[in-house]
């Protein structure tokens, strides 16, 4: 069973947007009067990938956070679906990881709490041996050095992990296998 997390039942309140189609997508045929301005974006807390439709003459640029929770929001007009990776646009696609760094970077006590937290997930693997590139050395250390205390931040790990000095790049290509393969087994970051 992968592991849970809170966020999974959570709708997505704010999203970075990847790209922004003033006229809507390439091959819509109706009138550009007729066409919705849409942003193809991903959600700060659970990475989801949404397609939005912006409200008109608003001024958007890539990376720009927008709100898309309940209530009054400026630059959304509506979150009109979820969208698969492969469903993004090619711009889309190579902002992707950077705006995943940029949420990585700006929510860095989650992750940390992450490498705090993080148990098996079946006898023979553990949760942190999901992150590309974790070996047995790696595990190891950073089980040992958290038992001691709670590691407080990615410079404390680095620090204290002499096999871990860039914490945010496991985090970050793990976010990147799960956005890019939906079928992969375990969900640490991303919801299904």
């Amino acid at each position: 069973m992968p592991p849970k997390t809170e966020r999974t039942d959570k709708k997505e309140v704010e999203a970075i947007v990847l790209d922004y189609l003033q006229w809507g997508y390439a091959g819509d045929k109706r009138p550009l009067n007729q066409r919705e301005p849409i942003i193809l974006a991903v959600g700060t807390d659970q990475f989801k990938l949404l397609e939005l439709t912006a409200k008109k003459d608003k001024a958007i640029n890539l990376h720009d956070v927008v709100y898309i929770g309940d209530g009054e929001r400026k630059v959304v007009d509506r979150v009109k679906r979820r969208v698969s990776f492969a469903e993004l646009t090619p711009t889309a696609k190579g902002e992707l990881e950077p705006a995943v760094a940029e949420i990585i970077s700006a929510s860095e006590a989650r992750f940390v709490e992450f490498y705090n937290t993080a148990v098996p997930v079946s006898l023979k693997m553990h949760m942190l041996n999901l992150l590309p590139g974790f070996g047995k050395k790696t595990l190891t250390d950073t089980l040992t050095e958290r038992e001691k205390k709670p590691f407080e931040s990615f410079a404390d790990i680095k620090a204290r992990v002499k096999t871990l000095q860039k914490p945010e790049k496991f985090i970050l290509e793990r976010i990147m296998l799960e956005l890019e393969n939906p079928e992969e087994k375990y969900h640490l970051f991303t919801s299904k």
